[in-house]
């Protein structure tokens, strides 16, 4: 039988969804992912290798959803896959009243739409789990689009860029920005390696100009925002310039504001003001998002404490892109 993190509190929600798309149990829901070739454990530990064991049983139920309805397009698959993580939020939770799991079902098909060009990673440099993010969408996504989606990480440091993407075989890409002229130059790029993962092009910045600079050059469609550090002096600050730009300018930009909800970091008050104390990485997400998910970009108990699954919210993006590009490779 199956068993994962939360399961009490988890399965009212999970059996009704289950008997609506005519699953006895998730171990059905998982034969039926197999059946398929669909080896969703492997591919959300593939992901995020430390994400929680709700975490792969809440995309074995999406998946299964989206087999279910009989999709064969990635994008529609990825909209059925929210509804099996929505199974999953846990009752009254900030994940259930904002609607986190339909909401990431719903991102991942932005991606897998042709109307999205580029996606950024909009993150301080130290979160790797937006590069695992990153490499679940390079390695996937374009298996289902006619045209490549652009996946670029986009943080404060230009060390800590070079580290990413050395580590991860990422393309960095080296910039000057020139405050007095507001213009932006490429100096080098560095591929380090020559697979998918070098397709994935890492800027750092030495401030939010620049960094606003970088979402401009590639034309970001879509981004989402990390809350580890640098908050406060860089993704949001960039995503909500951005965002007032591109209402000026005409230009199409989805935000979303990855984290926050209750208990995280940088309280405004400080002293824990109960259900009030939702954080300044939370309220910020809020003057730019167009979507407002809950819980770190990068840990999973933290998702997991805001009633979603055990999954960082960047990795689960690359999760909900792949399981997706799975569904309509099984469908051929």
């Amino acid at each position: 039988m199956a068993k994962f993190e939360g399961q009490e509190r988890r399965m009212p929600k999970i059996e009704a969804c289950l008997k609506e798309y005519g699953m006895a149990s998730l171990e059905d829901a998982r034969d039926l992912c197999l059946k398929k070739g669909i080896d969703v454990d492997a591919i959300v530990k593939g992901v995020q290798p430390i994400a929680f064991e709700n975490a792969v049983w809440a995309y074995t139920l999406g998946t299964a959803v989206a087999i279910k309805k009989g999709i064969t397009s990635a994008a529609e698959a990825a909209e059925a896959i929210g509804i099996g993580l929505q199974a999953f939020c846990i009752p009254g939770s900030v994940a259930e009243q904002r609607a986190v799991g339909l909401g990431h079902g719903n991102l991942g098909a932005m991606l897998l739409r042709e109307e999205t060009d580029c996606f950024c990673f909009l993150a301080g440099h130290e979160s790797f789990a937006a590069a695992e993010g990153a490499i679940g969408i390079a390695r996937t996504a374009n298996k289902a689009r006619k045209s490549p989606l652009r996946v670029i990480l986009n943080g404060l440091g230009k060390d800590a860029a070079y580290i990413i993407s050395r580590i991860n075989g990422f393309t960095y890409v080296e910039t000057e920005y020139d405050f007095s002229t507001g213009d932006l130059k490429v100096v080098r790029e560095v591929a380090f390696s020559d697979g998918d993962k070098a397709k994935v092009r890492c800027y750092g910045a030495n401030d939010v100009l620049e960094g606003v600079a970088i979402m401009k050059k590639e034309k970001v469609d879509v981004s989402i925002t990390g809350n580890s550090t640098n908050p406060t002096r860089f993704q949001h600050l960039v995503a909500g310039t951005y965002k007032k730009w591109s209402y000026e300018n005409g230009v199409k930009y989805f935000s979303v504001a990855s984290g926050g909800g209750t208990g995280r970091t940088l309280h405004p008050d400080n002293v824990a003001a109960g259900p009030a104390s939702y954080g300044l990485t939370d309220s910020m997400g809020r003057m730019h998002g167009d979507a407002q998910f809950a819980g770190s970009s990068s840990v999973p108990a933290h998702v997991e404490m805001m009633g979603l699954i055990g999954m960082g919210n960047n990795p689960m993006v690359g999760a909900t892109v792949a399981c997706a590009v799975a569904v309509e490779e099984a469908s051929k």
